[in-house]
Formats: C-alpha cells, structure tokens, sequence
C-alpha cells in the first residue's frame, strides 16, 4: 500500500521516531514472510512492490518514489507477515517508523488519523480499478491501463506524445501486467507499428494516450487514482 504526502497533517507522521535506511539498487527493504512492524517513507529514490509466484514468475503491483508511504500492516492488532516483497530498482533511502510508535500517534492526533485513513482509501480505490481493468478487458487491458497508469505517474510532455519516463524493459513491463515478456513483446510491436507508442533511449513514448483509453473503455477515473504508485 502506498501515498503520498498531499496535506500538511500527513507530513505529522514524519514527526514520530523513525529510523533512516540506505538501499543500493535492488537491494531488498522488505521480503514476503518477514514480520510488518512498520511503515516506511521514501525521501529519495524508487522502490517497487511485487510477489514471485509459486512458478517462479515476479508479478509486479506498483512502484513507489519520493514522497510515498508504503505500508502493510494491520492497525492495533498482532503483527502480520508481508505478502510481497519490496526491491529498490535504484538507489533509495527510506524513513521507517514502527508500528507501535504510528499506533499511539493515530490515536493521540485525530486529524493525523483521518488523513491516514483517506490514504488507504485512496489506495483501495486505485487497487480496484487495476484490477477491473484486467478482468473486463483482460491482456490488452491490463497492458494498456498500465501504460495509461505510467503516463499519469511519470509522463512528461513532448512535441510528438507524452515520454514515461521511467527506463523499463519489456519483462518489468510484463510483470506488472501479469503476463508474459513474449505478449508483451507483441501487443508492443503491434501498437508500434500502427504509429500509437515508440521506444527513445529506454523509454516509451505515447503518441496516442486517447487510443488507449478508448480501447480500455476509460471511466474518467480521477488521475490521483489512475496511476502506478
């Protein structure tokens, strides 16, 4: 789960004891099976949750930048293990505050509570419509919404389209679609082909974000739901 800091009353949790962390890129701040004593904030750089499945493939759910919380942990009850991992794909640093110390700060601070949990709302709003978006449209809609959600996230205006920038390789970009590199490779090729995306210096290019939405039946969802972190 993750947020970002978007009220001066969430920037309180930075006020509760914490300690720093230093990641190297893919360095682990987290793996599936250990104890969720906490929540960690991202002062810089990027760090992206996923699950490896029993076969052995990585299934890649969001990625998380400066300014994101990411939690999993259940409020006021025993601690729970993590059901995914967390792998910084570069170097980052992270404020961790635990669970206990965040508990009594809810409880002590109302307005901290309330925006606290306007942010695990917004989280399971954005959760939901990911995961509509692959049952009704199913491979392509789970490629396209993802391209859709990088935009919203990373996307940078060019002359000729919106640049995501954000390096990606078509086996990262399959991770977070559920699905093979192979599909990947081809629903790629096929859109480049018909002029909709293009591919500079490790990065895509979206020429055609309104063919994408059309495509996916878009609902005009609000774009702080719409994204990949």
């Amino acid at each position: 789960m993750n947020g970002k800091i978007e009220s001066s009353n969430l920037e309180g949790l930075l006020t509760i004891v914490h300690s720093e962390i230093e990641l190297k890129k893919d360095a682990y701040l987290f793996q599936e099976g250990d104890l969720a004593d906490g929540i960690y904030f991202i002062r810089s750089g990027k760090v992206r949750i996923g699950k490896v499945t029993p076969d052995g493939r990585e299934i890649a759910f969001q990625i998380y930048s400066k300014g994101d919380f990411i939690y999993e942990i259940s409020l006021y009850s025993d601690p729970a293990p993590y059901t995914v991992h967390a792998r910084a794909i570069e170097d980052s640093t992270c404020a961790k505050i635990k669970k206990e110390d965040l508990e009594e700060n809810l409880l002590l601070k109302p307005s901290l509570n309330v925006e606290f949990m306007k942010m695990m709302s917004l989280h399971h709003k954005k959760m939901q419509s990911k995961f509509r978006d692959l049952i009704l449209h199913g491979k392509k809609g789970a490629l396209y919404s993802t391209l859709i959600r990088l935009t919203n996230s990373y996307g940078i205006d060019q002359e000729d389209g919106i640049l995501i920038d954000l390096s990606l390789t078509n086996q990262e970009l399959a991770n977070f679609c559920g699905m093979s590199r192979e599909v990947v490779n081809r629903m790629l090729g096929s859109l480049k082909k018909d002029g909709k995306l293009s591919m500079k210096d490790g990065k895509l290019i979206i020429h055609d974000l309104d063919y994408l939405k059309e495509e996916n039946h878009c609902e005009i969802c609000p774009i702080e739901i719409c994204k990949i972190d």
